[in-house]
């Protein structure tokens, strides 16, 4: 592939990693090349740069690679022109968040969505919801009673980081989520789905090729 002047952005439009990747480029209004992989044709080049061949992968135009989603909402995010996204989500409170949902909400989230990959989980999956729910979501709710965004009166990175996988875990059975007891959340989640932002984000690209993203902020 002729290296480019702008990042290079591998992804999978629907890994929650990649979204919130991509969500944090939008955001900042940083234009980038978009490379939406097939996973079972991973390209050579996306081996080369990061033999683990996860997405996302970043490769910026100097040839540096990041390879993970909050190094590369760092890279976005840090230097962006309002700097409360990246600021406000190094709080002890956002970090302790973040941390949850990427270790054991992630991990019960995949149990929950895909019980058939996981039949030695000793946990019904009514138990592992309700592990997950005790872990992240009602702490969220706690949260988002007092205040709109984990950022407070604007939302964060950290709120970019964690929508995407209580999507998916919302996804998992719609009705039962949305009769739940939890307004707060199901509002914030409601303003993302419905946000330009997250529209922005879920564009669906061809396949095996990079595709300028201008990534305009709106």
């Amino acid at each position: 592939m002729t290296p480019s002047p702008l990042p290079l952005l591998y992804s999978y439009r629907r890994c929650p990693y990649a979204m919130r990747a991509r969500m944090a480029l939008l955001q900042a209004g940083r234009p980038f090349e978009a490379f939406e992989i097939v996973l079972r044709d991973k390209p050579a080049a996306l081996l080369q740069l990061s033999p683990k061949g996860t997405v996302p992968v970043l490769r910026l135009p100097g040839g540096e690679v990041l390879d993970e989603s909050w190094d590369i909402m760092r890279w976005a995010l840090a230097t962006a022109d309002d700097p409360h996204w990246w600021q406000a989500a190094q709080s002890p409170p956002n970090l302790a968040l973040l941390q949850c949902n990427d270790g054991v909400f992630k991990r019960d989230l995949d149990r929950y969505k895909y019980p058939e990959r996981f039949l030695d989980e000793p946990r019904s999956r009514e138990a592992v919801r309700a592990d997950a729910v005790a872990a992240l979501l009602l702490p969220l709710e706690a949260r988002l009673q007092d205040q709109p965004w984990l950022g407070g009166e604007q939302p964060c990175a950290t709120d970019l980081a964690i929508f995407p996988f209580v999507r998916q875990f919302a996804a998992v059975a719609p009705q039962w989520f949305s009769a739940q007891p939890w307004p707060a959340l199901q509002a914030w989640l409601a303003a993302w789905l419905d946000g330009a932002l997250f529209a922005a984000c879920m564009t669906k690209l061809p396949s095996q090729q990079a595709v300028v993203c201008p990534a305009p902020r709106g």
